[in-house]
């Protein structure tokens, strides 16, 4: 009997990106090293990696450079400037999200009862989020599903809100018309369940989107031409408010690379 081993049309995308998790963090100060490490060789796998349906996974750092670059400076979602140095995402199967959702919540709430969590550190802003569209810098180009294993050196990470009248089908308008690095997705936010760790800031935050654009370029030589002014047109526009844009960079996993360059 010959076995089917399927047409191997990679058009098909049968794994398909159905939400994210996206945890920006602070640790506090003089705890960085221990922060980094609890976090890369404990909770980033406790915590998520380990759970089914968790397609990828990956960490960035907003070293003192990067965080000049932010705006606004008065941002609602990360008052301090010089905050959220850390952030984590991490891929979620279509079809599957609700699922991970409650096991996510469960897994934390038994990681805070057997002494697992890192109390030296704040949450800036931890959500779920069901994933919207992709933007690639190509049509045959990497596909959303495989950017955090494409290994970009540095992530754009923006928050924003809609208009009076818009709606998010607007801003997506608007942002195809845009160059977003190699690949990027816009995401609609999705209420964290009642019982999830009372250290999770809740946020009233239904009526924003977060887009997260993944750059293989450096940093300085396209954030003027791409990023610096894509509040300002969405405002001109009358599209949408950014209330929080950052650069971060890829970390260097296995190492403490950065710790020493937060603030």
């Amino acid at each position: 009997m010959t076995q089917d081993v399927g047409t191997g049309d990679s058009s098909e995308r049968p794994i398909r990106l159905g939400g994210a998790l996206i945890t920006m963090v602070e640790p506090h100060r003089g705890r960085e090293v221990a922060y980094n490490r609890w976090y890369e060789r404990d909770h980033f796998y406790a915590g998520c990696m380990i759970g089914a349906w968790t397609i990828q996974g990956s960490r960035y750092v907003a070293t003192r450079d990067l965080k000049a670059l932010r705006y606004p400076k008065n941002s609602p979602i990360c008052p301090d400037p010089t905050g959220g140095s850390y952030i984590a995402i991490y891929w979620i199967l279509a079809g599957r999200l609700a699922e991970w959702i409650r096991w996510g919540t469960d897994q934390v709430r038994w990681l805070h009862e057997h002494g697992r969590m890192f109390a030296d550190r704040d949450h800036v802003h931890t959500a779920m989020y069901r994933f919207q569209t992709e933007y690639r810098a190509r049509p045959d180009g990497i596909p959303i599903e495989l950017a955090l294993d494409h290994h970009s050196p540095y992530l754009v990470f923006a928050i924003g809100r809609p208009r009076g009248g818009r709606t998010l089908d607007e801003v997506d308008g608007f942002l195809r018309t845009r160059a977003l690095g190699e690949v990027a997705a816009a995401f609609a936010p999705v209420p964290l369940l009642g019982d999830a760790p009372i250290d999770v800031p809740r946020e009233d935050d239904s009526d924003r989107f977060a887009l997260l654009s993944f750059v293989d370029a450096e940093i300085g030589d396209v954030w003027g031409s791409t990023f610096e002014n894509l509040g300002r047109d969405l405002a001109a526009r009358d599209v949408a408010d950014l209330l929080f844009v950052s650069p971060f960079r890829k970390t260097i996993v296995g190492t403490d690379a950065y710790t020493d360059r937060l603030w």
